[in-house]
C-alpha cells in the first residue's frame, strides 16, 4: 500500500461502533489504515478512541426517523465527509446505511461499501412497511460499490435489486479472544445477583425493547419463578417500543462491561427476539459455551441447528418458549451437550477478524476495479 488509506465507518450511535464493530475497527488499524468512526457521541467515545480510531461526532443522528433531525444529521455527515475525505466509507445500521451511501457517493468518496446487519422489516410486517424498507435499501444500493450481507435471507430478499457481482454474504462474528467461558467470573456475577451455586439462572442480553421478546420472556419467568431466576441484561433505550426497568418476573440488570462473565453466569441463554440481523448476543453466548433458546427467525437460525447447538422456538409464542426453557432446566446433560456444541461452532464460524478481513478485501477489489492508486 503506497500511502495510508483513510477508512470511515458510520453507525447511528457510538455503542454500535464500540460493541458491534470494535474488533473490525481494531483490525483496520492493525492493517495500517487511518480509521475514522462517525456516529452520535455517547459514553463509548473513549473506548472507540482507545482503539487508535479518530471519532467524528454527528450529534443529530438518532435511531428514530425524524425529518428535522435527519436533515440536520445529513448536513453534519456531509460536512464531515468533505472534511476528512475518506478513501472508503463503510456504512452500517439502517439510517446511516441509507443516507450514508447516498451522501458518500455524492460527496465523491471513491469506495462506498455497506453492511446489511439485518433488514429493518420482517416477513410478518405489513406490506407497506416491507416495501418502504426494501425500496429504500434498493435505492441506496445504487449508490454503493458493494453490499455485504450478514445473513443469506436478507440477500435473497434483495436479490431483485442487487446483482450477484455486487453482493457478498459474509456472516458475522465476535471477538473470540474476549468471549470464552469464565469460571471465576461466573461465580462472581452469581454472587452479586444472589444466585446460589446449585440454583438455575436464565437470562437474555440486549437492548430493552419489546422486539427482543422480553415481554414473552417475562411471561415465562412468572410461570417458572419457582424453577429459576430470570434476568435481562442491557441498556435503556429510546425507541418507541422501549421497556422500563419494572418488568414483572424479570430482574433487570443495567448494561455491564464484563459480559463474558455475565454469559458464563447463565445456565440458559434466551433470545426470543422478533427480528435479528445476525444475533451478536447469541454468538457471544455460544462462544462462552452456553445452552441457548432462540427464536426461529433469520439472524438466529444462522447461530446453529435446532437440537444440535441450540433450541429454536417460534417467535411471539410464550407457550413454546416455556416448553423449551423447561426442557433445559430439567435436563443438565442436554444443557452440557448444547453448550459444548455451541462453543465449538462459535470457534469455527464466528470470528469477527475473518469478517473484517473480508471487508478489507472488498475495499481492495473495488479500488482495483476503479484503478485507484492505493
Amino acid at each position: 500500500m503506497s500511502r495510508q488509506v483513510r477508512v470511515a465507518h458510520i453507525t447511528t450511535i457510538d455503542m454500535s461502533l464500540a460493541l458491534l464493530l470494535g474488533t473490525e475497527l481494531r483490525f483496520d488499524v492493525e492493517q495500517g489504515f487511518d480509521v475514522f468512526a462517525l456516529s452520535a457521541p455517547g459514553p463509548y467515545v473513549g473506548a472507540i478512541e482507545a482503539l487508535g480510531v479518530t471519532f467524528v461526532p454527528l450529534p443529530s443522528l438518532t435511531r428514530s426517523w425524524d425529518v428535522t433531525g435527519d436533515l440536520a444529521g445529513a448536513r453534519e455527515l456531509w460536512r464531515a465527509l468533505r472534511r476528512i475525505r475518506p478513501d472508503v466509507l463503510h456504512t452500517h445500521t439502517p439510517k446511516p446505511g441509507v443516507v450514508g451511501r447516498i451522501l458518500g457517493r455524492l460527496a465523491g468518496v471513491p469506495v462506498v461499501v455497506n453492511t446489511c446487519h439485518g433488514l429493518w422489516a420482517t416477513p410478518d410486517d405489513p406490506p407497506v412497511k416491507r416495501w418502504l424498507v426494501y425500496g429504500a435499501e434498493a435505492l441506496a444500493a445504487q449508490f454503493s460499490d458493494h453490499e455485504l450481507f450478514q445473513n443469506s435471507d436478507d440477500r435473497e430478499t434483495l436479490r431483485w435489486a442487487i446483482p450477484d457481482g455486487k453482493a457478498t454474504v459474509v456472516g458475522n462474528g465476535v471477538d473470540l479472544q474476549r468471549f470464552a467461558y469464565d469460571g471465576e467470573g461466573r461465580a462472581r456475577v452469581r454472587a452479586e445477583l444472589g444466585v446460589g451455586h446449585r440454583d438455575l439462572l436464565v437470562g437474555g442480553v440486549g437492548r430493552r425493547v419489546a422486539e427482543k421478546g422480553i415481554v414473552e420472556l417475562a411471561q415465562v419467568a412468572r410461570a417458572l419463578h419457582d424453577r429459576a431466576t430470570f434476568v435481562w441484561v442491557g441498556p435503556d433505550d429510546d425507541k418507541p417500543d422501549a421497556l422500563g426497568r419494572d418488568i414483572a418476573g424479570l430482574r433487570i440488570v443495567p448494561a455491564r462491561i464484563d459480559m463474558p462473565a455475565v454469559y458464563s453466569a447463565l445456565d440458559v441463554f434466551v433470545l426470543p427476539s422478533h427480528r435479528e440481523g445476525f444475533s451478536r448476543s447469541a454468538m457471544e453466548a455460544a462462544a462462552c459455551g452456553r445452552p441457548m433458546v432462540l427464536s426461529d427467525i433469520r439472524g438466529c437460525r444462522e447461530i446453529g441447528e435446532n437440537g444440535t447447538e441450540l433450541l429454536l422456538v417460534p417467535p411471539r409464542d410464550p407457550a413454546a418458549l416455556e416448553a423449551a426453557i423447561t426442557r433445559l432446566l430439567d435436563d443438565a446433560a442436554l444443557r452440557d451437550r448444547l453448550g459444548a456444541a455451541a462453543e465449538q461452532r462459535a470457534r469455527t464460524a464466528f470470528d469477527q477478524r475473518r469478517v473484517a478481513a473480508t471487508s478489507i478485501e472488498t475495499y481492495r477489489k473495488v479500488a482495483a476495479r476503479k484503478r485507484l492508486a492505493w
